[in-house]
């Protein structure tokens, strides 16, 4: 599912009422018995009210026969005191329970994300998954507990008020029921737009949120192009699209909101009207008429819970929906795994074989193969270099063994075990990997150098700052490695972050080693420090390298040429410029010229 189609079917579509409801039970399910408890208190406060018009009733009767108040005076101070207490502890457990209940689902949402497909995360854009676990989630706090007691207690509520009032005076009932089905038709015809209203919201401050994580992501390039209100216009638009569809939603909000006031209020003229002349005519009492009114008045509380109940469901199932659409795309699977331990990373393990036999890949059916019959084995140890052309699919590999992607075809073994039959935390336990970019976690120097290997000891972070030749650096912060690197490491210059990227893969000690043109921002002297890293590493770990450098490749044990996605060539340096064509153009126009000491 690509963005298009997940924000395509954005919550501007009435989601399946059956699928929502399944949904929404699902997050209330865990905290059933708190909802059931809020509700029963709920209840219990409604009663209160309800019984209050009949208290009333009798006070007037008894104030016609003339006999003593002192008792019923009582008896609706405690229907008034209890049922304020019942609602206040009511109120309570159920903001409470919803807050629970939006927790477990952003918490249940970011481990989804973290699964997520490597393919999927880079078609979709990350300011809207964003969106989906801050604004969205937050709509489920009124929809999972308050629009579900709302329905519940309203319903009972009502069918008790009707149930009194039919007992009171079934012609005055009639005619109220007239008047509120009247209003009440109106009221269903307009409840569907709030929901419409409110999903082609949150999708817009999705895209705000998308555009907004777009520009900060590249702000120096923002600022240096000069397209600060050119973005700045691009995120606005998003904006006012939120705010049209927001006031729209508000508009018929405000039209539901006060539709139970005037049904109300007009049941109330023709009760009074019809009321009057039945109490005029002898057929009903004066305090059957007022009992009557009171009820008629009750009724706001139960069918205003209903309204809010049916406009929270409608705002509730356009978030749900942009929920449950995260849901159905594809993630890795969730394998439990143990605690950390320091001696995980205190002791080399040997190290890992590789071999790509007869792969092909690509990205989705439709699209061209990245890679076609590929075929080739890495031996322990020593270090392996990738070249070929931009496209060729050398940086493909390395998302092939870390199974970010799986092959469409063939097989990618790791120690001659197919790379899909690992466990993935095992798999990628085993696997140092510096991306191209090198990115730098915003955060401190130390979390970063350690954020693949918690268990490091002090000791081996000196180790490996030195053979980076981070120290210096380090002597330089502010506050050593506990100085903030900033938002993706923007306080440290390109070599800086590639280093830091670098040392954080050999904290690891990993038994494979993927470095993905690891010396690309580097100057020529730390270049020549980390190629001797690199080849003592390449001792005791295999190293896979994809470089474009000559001094990089003519350190190599062995090179991979590959053109078009597939391998062309294997051999040495001096193997590869006598008999291969590519490789020996490669190495006199694209490859840099050798940096500094010659090949040993």
């Amino acid at each position: 599912m690509n963005t298009a189609s997940v924000q395509g079917t954005t919550s501007a579509d009435s989601p399946c009422a059956r699928e929502t409801l399944r949904a929404l039970y699902g997050y209330v399910r865990p905290h059933r018995w708190a909802v059931a408890l809020g509700l029963l208190l709920a209840l219990v406060g409604a009663a209160g009210g309800l019984l209050q018009p009949l208290a009333t009733k009798e006070l007037v009767d008894r104030l016609s026969s003339g006999g003593t108040l002192t008792t019923i005076l009582l008896a609706m101070t405690m229907l008034v005191l209890v049922g304020t207490v019942a609602e206040a502890c009511g109120a309570y457990v159920l903001e409470r329970t919803a807050e629970s209940v939006v927790l477990a689902a952003r918490r249940g949402l970011i481990g989804r994300l973290l699964r997520l497909r490597l393919a999927e995360v880079e078609r979709m854009q990350p300011g809207d998954l964003m969106s989906r676990v801050t604004s969205d989630t937050t709509l489920l706090r009124a929809v999972s507990t308050q629009a579900v007691v709302n329905a519940a207690t309203g319903a009972v509520t009502l069918v008790a008020a009707i149930v009194v009032m039919a007992f009171l005076d079934a012609v005055l009932l009639g005619v109220t029921l007239v008047v509120v089905a009247l209003v009440g038709a109106g009221v269903a015809s307009v409840l569907p737009r709030i929901g419409q209203a409110t999903g082609r919201s949150q999708a817009a401050v999705g895209e705000m949120s998308a555009g907004l994580e777009r520009v900060l992501g590249a702000f120096r390039t923002v600022k240096a192009s000069g397209a600060e209100e050119r973005e700045g216009a691009r995120v606005e638009a998003a904006a006012r699209r939120a705010w049209r569809h927001g006031v729209r939603g508000a508009k018929w909000e405000a039209v539901v909101g006060t539709a139970d006031n005037l049904a109300v209020q007009l049941a109330f003229l023709a009760v009074l009207a019809v009321g009057g002349a039945r109490v005029a005519s002898g057929e009903i009492p004066v305090s059957t008429l007022i009992a009557f009114l009171l009820y008629l008045f009750y009724l706001m509380e139960p069918v205003y819970r209903l309204v809010e109940a049916v406009s929270g469901y409608q705002e509730g199932a356009a978030a749900i929906s942009r929920i449950t659409e995260v849901d159905v795309l594809p993630a890795e699977p969730s394998v439990a795994r143990g605690p950390a331990r320091p001696e995980d990373w205190a002791v080399v393990q040997y190290p890992a074989s590789v071999r790509f036999e007869d792969v092909s890949f690509r990205y989705a059916p439709g699209l061209p193969y990245v890679h076609q019959r590929v075929d080739f084995e890495v031996p322990r140890t020593g270090m392996t270099a990738f070249v070929g052309p931009s496209g060729a699919g050398k940086s493909t590999l390395f998302t092939l063994i870390e199974r970010f992607c799986e092959a469409t075809g063939g097989r990618v073994l790791v120690d001659g075990k197919d790379v899909r039959e690992w466990p993935l935390p095992e798999l990628r336990s085993v696997i140092g990997y510096v991306e191209q970019d090198a990115p730098v976690l915003a955060g401190t120097l130390r979390e970063n150098l350690v954020f693949a290997a918690p268990g490091a000891t002090d000791e081996d972070i000196r180790a490996v700052l030195a053979r980076t030749r981070l120290d210096s650096l380090v002597e330089r912060l502010p506050h050593g490695l506990d100085t903030v690197v900033g938002h993706r490491g923007s306080k440290l210059s390109g070599g800086e972050r590639q280093r830091v990227a670098i040392a954080r893969a050999l904290l690891r000690r990993p038994r494979l080693l993927l470095l993905d043109e690891a010396t690309s921002q580097l100057d020529a002297v730390n270049e020549l420090a980390l190629r001797d890293v690199i080849a003592e590493t390449a001792r005791e770990t295999t190293v896979l390298v994809v470089a474009h450098r000559l001094s990089t490749v003519t350190d190599a044990d062995r090179i991979v040429v590959m053109d078009g996605g597939t391998v062309r060539a294997v051999g040495t340096h001096e193997e590869l410029v006598a008999e291969d064509e590519l490789y020996a153009r490669l190495a006199a126009t694209q490859l840099l010229t050798p940096a500094g000491r010659p090949r040993r």
